[in-house]
């Protein structure tokens, strides 16, 4: 692919002294581009036009080769630069090449401040996010504003400015700590320190993933991120085994529609396993021919799914097009139809804070959400031996580690789907 700016030798004749200038081509289109001069001259045989490069023979009369490159790669990152500048501008890069070119002291000064700003980590935060807002949940953009003010935390724990520079080995390990043992939250009266292992984990991947696109745009020099280790932690979670789903299918609600309808979206998910963005959003243009197609909102990919007795009667209750319920709402009245539904088990879970394990217990309703069918169908169809390839093209899993996570059968649950598969093998034989 032809380069827009780059480095030239033109042809034509040669100076007094053997040489030609060295040139700045910039093609703004195929048909318009301009050439500017950048006050080095060499002997056309001592310039690479492949490579755009000067030939380390040439004469030690036309200069020193490495202190030429040098200058001539700065002369051409300030014309990109300028490029930049007018496209943002909404002017032509072509004159405003010609106009600026050779660079005033004012417009050196004017370059600099705006490279200042450029290079203002939180600055270059803002633009990220509304680079990804286009392509990615607002949940998710809510944990990269969270990484952004976990950063300021940190820099007003210490006191030190961070730059782009600030990003070593000696910082991820300082910023990491910061985060398991003295990051405050507020908790209703109570001031807790240090945050969840996966919540830190959280920060680090997106934190790697702004530094990998600032270092992709050529906004910041490459920089080593491989010690920038992403910490995950198991989750514990709840699942409902088909008993309970029909228990709570059949709970008569109709004197609570709003209930109604959060029971029935929530139902749509256990029995298809899409996560809440797609199972509270179906319309009746993905409905056809017994099949439910989907376009899964957080990957994009394309899914498609049976439809079952449960699933068909639900979407026909709401001519094909489930009713809109925000997540909040969702989550608040989801808890209180499984506790309808009678699942009052005390249920204990754990999780590591700072270099605390924590332990809280609640009844199995309170602990009951809307990933909670997610993890219900792929734990339910993996016990009834569906293969987990087939799990996977309908939960939209991309790797088999992925998938496992939502597995949330005990011992004695796998030691009976063994049982099941045992019996329709032929074993010893007598």
């Amino acid at each position: 692919m032809r380069q827009p700016i780059k480095l030239i030798v033109k042809k034509g004749k040669l100076r007094d002294d053997g040489t030609r200038l060295i040139s700045i081509q910039y093609c703004h289109t195929a048909t318009k581009r301009v050439v500017i001069g950048t006050g080095y001259s060499i002997p056309p045989a001592y310039w690479n036009k492949k490579t755009g490069r000067i030939s380390p023979n040439l004469p030690p009369e036309f200069g020193q080769v490495e202190v030429l490159e040098e200058q001539l790669t700065i002369k051409l990152r300030k014309a990109e630069d300028m490029v930049k500048v007018a496209k943002k501008k909404q002017t032509c890069p072509i004159n405003f090449l010609k106009i600026n070119f050779p660079l005033s002291d004012k417009w050196e000064i004017q370059l600099m401040k705006e490279k200042k700003q450029n290079l203002d980590v939180y600055h270059n935060i803002d633009d990220y996010i509304e680079e990804k807002r286009s392509e990615v949940k607002a949940v998710t953009i809510s944990v990269i504003n969270n990484m952004k003010a976990h950063l300021k935390s940190y820099e007003e724990f210490t006191a030190i400015p961070i730059t782009f520079d600030s990003f070593d080995f000696y910082f991820y390990t300082g910023f990491v700590k910061f985060l398991t043992y003295e990051y405050c939250l507020q908790r209703k009266k109570e001031i807790v320190k240090g945050l969840r292992l996966n919540t830190i984990g959280k920060t680090i991947k997106w934190l790697k993933a702004f530094l990998r696109n600032r270092i992709a745009r050529k906004i910041i020099p490459y920089t080593d991120l491989s010690y920038f280790k992403v910490f995950e932690e198991e989750v514990d979670a709840i699942y409902l085994n088909w008993r309970e789903i029909s228990t709570m299918y059949k709970l008569d609600l109709s004197e609570t529609p709003m209930m109604e309808k959060v029971r029935d979206a929530f139902i749509l998910g256990c029995l298809t396993g899409f996560r809440f963005s797609d199972y509270s959003t179906v319309k009746p243009d993905e409905v056809r021919d017994g099949m439910l197609f989907i376009t899964q909102t957080k990957t994009t990919d394309r899914v498609v799914v049976p439809l079952r007795p449960a699933t068909k009667a639900i979407l026909e209750k709401y001519n094909m097009e489930m009713p809109l319920i925000n997540n909040v709402d969702f989550n608040f009245q989801i808890k209180e139809v499984a506790r309808l539904a009678g699942f009052n088990e005390n249920i204990k879970f754990t999780y590591k804070r700072g270099n605390k394990m924590i332990e809280e217990v609640r009844p199995k309703y309170a602990w009951v959400m809307s990933h909670t069918c997610r993890r219900s169908f792929c734990t339910n169809e993996f016990l009834d031996g569906t293969p987990i390839t087939l799990i996977m093209a309908i939960s939209g899993h991309k790797t088999e580690k992925a998938f496992r996570r939502y597995i949330k059968a005990n011992s004695l649950e796998k030691a009976q789907m063994i049982k099941r598969l045992w019996e329709n093998k032929p074993g010893l034989v007598a």
